[in-house]
C-alpha cells in the first residue's frame, strides 16, 4: 500500500468517524471581525433566476444570481463565474452564491455537471460581458467588466483556474474550492507554474480527504493544498486557508448539512466570511477586507479555532 493511499484512507476513516458523531468540530461561526462583518448578508436583496441565461458553448444554461436593485446610485457590479462540482448543479450552492450576490457581485453559474475544462466559466463571463454591451439587458452598463473573478467547488476548482489561465486576463482573481490532489485529476489538471498574473486563494476543509491541507515530504508533485500553493509562482498574489472541521461537500450547506450534498459535516458557515472578503479585496478594492490576508499580520492567521495552515505573500 503506497504512502499517498494509506494517506487518502486514513484521512476517510476519520470522516467516517466523525459523521458517526454526527460533528467533531463546531459549526465555523467566525470569530474575527473582518470574518463576521463578511459572513452577514450584505446590504443588496438578491434576485435568483435559474435558467436565467443561455447558453454556453456546450447549450448549457446560466442560473444567476445578482444585486435585484441593479446599478443602484451608478454602482458597476463585478462578475463572478462559478464552476460546480461533478454532476453538481448551482442550486446545491444557492447559500454561497445568493451571499456573494448581496455583496454586489452578479453570480453567473452554468448548469454544466463537468466544468473542470472551465470553458463554460469562461463563457458565463463572456457572456456578461457582452451583456452590458447591450441595451436590451438589464445588465445594460451595470457591470465592471474589468472586475472578475471565478471560483468552483472540487472539479469545478480546477475549472475556475483554468477559466482564468486562458481568460487572457479578462479573469484577475480565482477562489479554488477542495481543489482535488493531482492523484484524483485525470483529465483538465492545471500546473501551478502557469499562473503567471491574478490572483488566488486556495480553501479546503480538514477533513477531505480528496483535497488534504499539507502532503508528506515523502510524496511528490501537488498532493495538497500546500503543495499547490507552494507550485504557484512568488509573483502572483496568493493565500491558502483550511476550515477547520469541514469534509469534501461542506459547501453544499443550506446553511447546514441538512440538504447538503454527502458528505457534509458542518455545513457552509466558515465558506462565507474570507470568501466574500477575498473577493471584496481584489475586485472592490476593500481595504477592510484586504486586511485579513496581509502576510503574518492579517486577522485570518490569528484566528486559530476555525482556521488552519494559513499561509499568505499578500503585503
Amino acid at each position: 500500500m503506497g504512502t499517498t493511499f494509506r494517506r487518502y484512507l486514513s484521512a476517510a476513516l476519520v470522516v467516517a468517524a466523525c459523521v458517526i458523531l454526527v460533528s467533531c468540530a463546531g459549526l465555523n461561526h467566525p470569530t474575527g471581525t473582518i470574518e463576521q462583518k463578511y459572513a452577514a448578508a450584505g446590504v443588496w436583496a438578491v434576485t435568483t433566476k435559474p435558467g436565467g441565461a443561455c447558453c454556453d458553448s456546450l447549450g448549457n444554461a446560466f442560473d444567476l444570481y445578482y444585486p435585484t436593485n441593479l446599478g443602484a446610485n451608478g454602482f458597476k457590479h463585478p462578475i463572478l463565474t462559478w464552476g460546480n462540482g461533478t454532476n453538481g448543479a448551482p442550486s446545491h450552492y444557492a447559500r454561497l452564491l445568493s451571499h456573494l450576490a448581496s455583496w454586489g457581485f452578479v453570480v453567473i453559474a452554468t448548469v454544466d455537471k463537468m466544468t473542470g475544462p472551465g470553458q463554460t466559466m469562461l463563457d458565463g463571463a463572456n457572456l456578461l460581458i457582452a451583456a452590458n454591451g447591450n441595451a436590451a439587458s438589464p445588465f445594460f452598463n451595470k457591470l465592471d467588466t474589468t472586475k472578475i473573478g471565478a471560483f468552483g467547488h472540487s472539479q469545478g476548482a480546477n475549472g475556475a483556474m483554468n477559466a482564468l489561465i486562458t481568460s487572457s486576463g479578462a479573469i484577475k482573481t480565482v477562489l479554488p474550492i477542495e481543489l482535488p490532489a493531482r492523484i484524483w485529476c485525470t483529465a483538465n489538471c492545471v500546473p501551478m507554474a502557469s499562473f503567471t498574473q491574478g490572483s488566488v486563494f486556495l480553501l479546503d476543509g480538514s477533513l477531505d480527504p480528496i483535497s488534504p491541507p499539507t502532503q508528506s515530504p515523502l510524496v511528490s508533485g501537488e498532493q495538497s493544498i500546500a503543495g499547490y500553493y507552494n507550485a504557484v509562482p512568488p509573483g502572483v498574489a496568493k493565500l491558502k486557508g483550511t476550515l477547520r472541521g469541514p469534509t469534501h461537500n461542506d459547501v453544499t450547506g443550506q446553511p447546514d448539512c441538512a440538504t447538503a450534498q454527502p458528505p457534509c459535516l458542518i455545513g457552509v458557515f466558515g465558506y462565507l466570511g474570507y470568501p466574500t472578503a477575498w473577493m471584496m479585496d481584489q475586485l472592490q478594492g476593500d481595504a477592510v477586507a484586504h486586511g485579513a490576508f496581509v502576510n503574518g499580520t492579517g486577522e485570518m492567521f490569528s484566528q486559530t479555532v476555525n482556521w488552519e495552515h494559513v499561509e499568505s505573500n499578500i503585503p
